[in-house]
């Protein structure tokens, strides 16, 4: 009888610890231990002794044993598949802009394991966001273009950076541990690579558990497509740090973003998530799907050590864009130290049908300089008083991030699971 109320009181217990700690990045242990790298600018160095150029069209595997260096655009061509060890190091060649396009019907399988990560990183003896181009992933997924189909235009072969189609179980292959570092380049004329650009991909890919840090465009784009994404880190980037456009649907889960005051961009594209419908109105094909983005346990957070002054000096945004037509289901999230929290585009009405293709739910607004306004307008009561509704079990705080996360000034290994009475942010993963 007093192991059964043991068990009972046990089994309580933890029911009680993980109904406190479902906001934001979850897990019982730190995920972001191991595999991830916080201070890429002191890693070691390594020196190429293999060469990646032009166009790969066969079935290629990159070994760990070598250091690929990655000279001008490197295209996997005719269907071929590109296998990569676990710890193997790719250098993006700085001088080239050296970039990786996995072009429509071929496969990237990147699996890296927990202690040994797969890296992408810059040559420059100084590294620094934008260094290199970054890498592209092109399928076979719908978008919502006219035709069905887009070109990824940046400083790249056009008949070669094809994407969309019709198979929305499109697989692209695998990234799994994996650290993107110093990518984002500035493209003469255009704008910067995104570290990681994920077009018209279908969701049998499995994108997990990947890192981008000090990205000088954006560091996670996702252009149409029907995409799964977990364990996502962007880490300081200079533009967004989650996109979606032109018809995405996208399940995005258990995933961090972290910005500095310092390190935005002046112009629009600074935002931890930006959702938008489409990229030109002209292009685009209003019978097909538009974006819809659906985010659970995200972390949002400005590091800031004193948000309050960097709001004052403007230095700060919002955290998350919501443009007209699209659609957004953010839930058990935490957004920390933004102004404010989130900003819907000017041309989106603020009336029943917009607010249920806008959902937010179970949030924890944090050291927010307001928390939900629509482009233009300092009136946010309507807002306000919708999402402010208990329906929606939004919760909001002023704490700073000291005691917010569980350890988010670690030099090494940050944990920025949320800090509730001390315990750990937890869930059954």
């Amino acid at each position: 009888m007093k192991k059964i109320t043991l068990m009972i009181c046990l089994l309580l217990t933890a029911a009680g610890v993980q109904a406190q700690q479902e906001k934001g990045i979850i897990g019982y242990n730190n995920w972001l231990d191991n595999w991830t790298e916080f201070k890429p600018h002191k890693s070691d160095s390594k020196e190429a002794n293999q060469i990646l150029a032009g166009n790969i069209t066969v079935n290629t595997k990159l070994l760990k044993r070598n250091v690929y260096i990655l000279q001008g655009n490197v295209y996997v061509t005719n269907n071929a598949v590109l296998t990569i060890e676990p710890g193997t190091v790719i250098i993006g060649d700085a001088a080239t802009k050296g970039t990786l396009v996995i072009t429509k019907g071929a496969q990237i399988m990147a699996q890296g394991q927990e202690t040994d990560p797969i890296v992408f990183t810059s040559n420059s003896s100084m590294r620094k966001a934008g260094d290199w181009g970054g890498l592209v992933i092109l399928g076979d997924a719908p978008i919502n273009k006219f035709g069905s189909v887009g070109s990824y235009n940046m400083d790249l072969e056009p008949s070669l950076t094809v994407y969309g189609g019709n198979n929305e179980a499109g697989n692209s292959g695998v990234l799994k541990y994996v650290r993107i570092e110093f990518a984002g380049k500035k493209v003469k004329g255009a704008d910067s690579f995104n570290a990681l650009t994920v077009a018209g991909v279908g969701n049998k890919t499995v994108i997990e558990n990947i890192m981008v840090s000090y990205s000088g465009g954006d560091s996670f784009a996702f252009y149409g497509g029907d995409v799964n994404a977990s364990q996502l880190v962007s880490y300081k980037s200079i533009n967004d740090d989650f996109k979606f456009t032109q018809g995405a649907q996208c399940r995005l889960f258990n995933s961090l973003a972290v910005r500095s005051s310092y390190l935005s961009s002046n112009k629009d594209g600074s935002r931890c998530l930006e959702v938008k419908g489409y990229e030109k109105k002209s292009e685009t094909d209003f019978t097909k799907k538009s974006t819809l983005v659906s985010a659970s346990n995200v972390t949002m957070l400005n590091d800031s050590e004193n948000i309050k002054a960097d709001i004052q000096s403007g230095l700060v945004k919002e955290a998350v864009y919501v443009a007209e037509n699209a659609s957004l289901e953010l839930k058990r999230s935490v957004v920390s130290g933004f102004n404010p929290a989130v900003l819907l585009d000017t041309k989106t009405e603020i009336n029943g049908e917009n607010l249920k293709k806008i959902k937010f739910e179970e949030m924890f607004f944090n050291q927010c300089s307001g928390n939900i306004f629509k482009e233009g307008t300092t009136d946010n009561a309507d807002l306000e008083n919708w999402y402010g509704n208990s329906i929606f079990s939004n919760v909001y705080s002023h704490t700073d991030n000291k005691e917010t996360f569980v350890d988010a000034y670690n030099p090494k290994r940050p944990d920025f699971r949320l800090q509730l009475g001390k315990i750990t942010a937890s869930s059954g993963k």
